[in-house]
């Protein structure tokens, strides 16, 4: 896997930028919204000069703080991050000079080579060097290229990023094409001190609420090509809607997805450097969110520059400008002349209650949301809410009462709703007319269309960092009409944080360690669930007998069911990100013992032995 890796070098974070003349000027780095290819076409060859240089980024808009960065730009032109869109048609020839003017430090360019690619050499350019690369674009697809700034060959640490020089590779093929968007994320960071890391995530050079608000209309198709321009694993999450990676690649190749080997989902998982094209239609108006699933990636206190001064407000904000940062985008969805949402007709009615418990040995709050009228108030503590059953086309409100002394709000992962509904305190609704924060000692009533059944997670979306790892998630599962859940051949699984040890318990269905056994019947067929909301890990299970990895077979993700060609008997191992969900089909051949393993790294493990019994 291709890696950007770099060298220390010196950096600094100002709240504006140096005026004095003295101080020789650094020119400020552009946000790029990748909607002009740069260079110039002539007969069949693109040419394009880009300039590696220092500039001041400001990821947060001109009146953000800003960060001194290593950027491309083409030459004559501001530097942008991300660094220019190279698009072309397919055949094109690529004539690329690339000049570096970084001072005393040489870079090591990836991705300007022909499609795909099988150890393609780096162009390595020394300071003050200029070096240019001519070869044909080769396949169609979405790639990427790349700098590594220094000599050392080093992978991302705890102490900094240097993810800014990475730009978006397309290779179009011939005929019409139709309207597409380009979505690059970058990153710089830094640590502080033994506490604090600054953050610049970006998307198309800007982080929320400065990333650009996208517009559709209700029906339209929307294509987008996603591009993680940074070492670290983002799992890409769409409010409300379910969308389809038609391919995936990284700077070398790219591969479409068959029509048979294509699926829905809500959320994916995107490894570093590497590169997605979406597909999604938006069937509901209203506001709506695409953004990274992990905490640390869209949180106040985590995603920034500068942490703000006062942190517990900004984190429990009714405002959508203040409790989210980094790695998220907003779309409005408006009518399609002529469309009226549908009717809900023998509405069921649900009350979730949100308590705080006194704090665990460890100092860390604890919170869990409880299912009824006071129902369960005297109950053991246990991470993770109630399970949440109900019926596929059986319209569902939810009368959600807050008992915190914060504002809190509750998001339906993975379910088709209303957009007022949708949890994102001052952003779910419409321009006029956005959903609040749950205040405290008040309540917000949740309207759910339950178009399909499948394994969903409810969780809070307000002060993730502090109210997901207290214990505010849990699983809804919505059974087909007329079906009722049987727990003895049903199994749900439920990643999280919490349970008695430190902060970041690794805990699953609020266990820290290891649950009690689970028996099961030989030649039965049993459903196995799994939700992954852990807040910053992803979780690697297994299902082992003895020695050997079992079988299982895939059913479903993220609440969709797999097709049949997709319904495949796989080895019982899987990797799941933050809010996924999985659903397979484990039958035992025959009595014995068997051990489901769950872990984020060797020392957060979790365990339950499967007995079968004839």
């Amino acid at each position: 896997m291709l890696m950007v890796c770099v060298a220390l070098l010196p950096v600094s974070i100002a709240s504006r930028p140096v005026d004095s003349p003295r101080v020789r000027a650094v020119p400020t780095a552009l946000p790029n919204d990748n909607r002009l290819p740069a260079g110039r076409v002539a007969h069949d060859t693109l040419r394009v000069r880009l300039v590696a240089q220092m500039a001041e980024w400001y990821p947060d808009g001109s009146k953000g703080a800003h960060v001194s960065v290593q950027a491309f730009g083409e030459d004559g032109k501001a530097p942008t991050i991300p660094a220019p869109l190279l698009r072309m048609r397919v055949g094109t020839v690529v004539e690329a000079t690339v000049r570096n003017t970084l001072p005393a430090t040489p870079i090591h360019v990836t991705g300007l080579w022909s499609h795909p690619a099988s150890g393609a050499d780096t162009l390595h350019v020394a300071p003050g060097e200029t070096r240019t690369v001519r070869f044909v674009a080769g396949a169609p697809g979405t790639y990427l290229y790349a700098a590594r700034i220094g000599n050392e060959i080093l992978d991302r640490t705890d102490n900094q990023e240097r993810e800014t020089a990475i730009g978006a590779f397309i290779v179009d093929p011939p005929g019409a094409l139709p309207p597409d968007r380009v979505l690059v994320m970058n990153i710089w960071g830094q640590r502080r001190d033994s506490t604090h890391y600054s953050n610049a995530l970006a998307i198309n050079g800007l982080s929320w609420p400065s990333t650009e608000r996208l517009r559709a209309i209700s029906g339209d198709t929307l294509r987008w090509k996603v591009i993680n321009g940074t070492g670290r694993f983002h799992p890409m999450h769409l409010h409300g809607f379910y969308f389809t990676a038609i391919s995936s690649g990284n700077a070398a190749a790219d591969t479409t997805r068959a029509a048979g080997a294509q699926f829905e989902s809500v959320t994916e998982r995107m490894t570093p450097l590497t590169t997605m094209e979406m597909v999604w239609v938006p069937t509901r108006t209203g506001n709506w969110l695409f953004h990274c699933h992990t905490a640390n990636h869209v949180t106040p206190e985590k995603a920034q520059l500068v942490l703000p001064d006062a942190m517990d407000h900004s984190a429990h904000s009714a405002n959508a400008d203040e409790h989210m940062r980094g790695l998220v985008l907003g779309i409005t969805v408006a009518p399609r002349s002529g469309t009226r949402p549908a009717a809900r007709l023998g509405t069921k009615t649900l009350r979730l209650e949100i308590r705080e418990d006194s704090a665990r040995a460890d100092g860390a709050r604890r919170m869990r949301y409880v299912l009824g009228a006071g129902g369960g108030q005297s109950a053991p503590w246990r991470a993770g809410g109630p399970l949440l059953l109900l019926q596929r086309g059986q319209p569902t409100d939810v009368n959600i009462v807050n008992h915190l002394a914060e504002n809190t709000a509750v998001h339906w992962h993975g379910i088709e709703l209303e957009s007022w509904s949708d949890g994102v305190a001052g952003w779910s609704g419409t321009t006029s007319h956005m959903a609040p924060a749950i205040a405290p000692a008040d309540s917000f009533m949740a309207h759910l269309a339950l178009p399909r059944s499948g394994t969903f997670i409810y969780h809070t979306h307000l002060g993730d960092n502090q109210q997901l790892r207290g214990g505010l998630y849990g699983a809804l599962l919505v059974m087909p009409a007329g079906q009722a859940y049987d727990p003895t051949v049903d199994h749900l699984f439920v990643a999280g944080v919490g349970g008695a040890g430190a902060e970041d318990g690794f805990i699953v269905n609020g266990d820290l360690r290891e649950s009690a056994p689970l028996v099961m019947r030989a030649g039965v067929a049993h459903r196995m669930r799994f939700i992954d909301i852990t807040a910053n890990n992803s979780t690697v299970w297994t299902l082992m007998r003895d020695s050997s990895v079992a079988a299982w077979t895939t059913l479903a993700k993220d609440g969709a069911d797999f097709q049949p060609s997709l319904r495949h008997t796989v080895p019982a191992s899987m990797l799941t990100a933050v809010g996924e969900t999985r659903d397979f089909l484990f039958t035992p051949p025959g009595p014995g013992e068997y051990v489901l393993r769950a872990s984020w790294s060797p020392t957060d493990r979790w365990q339950q032995r499967l007995i079968v019994r004839p």
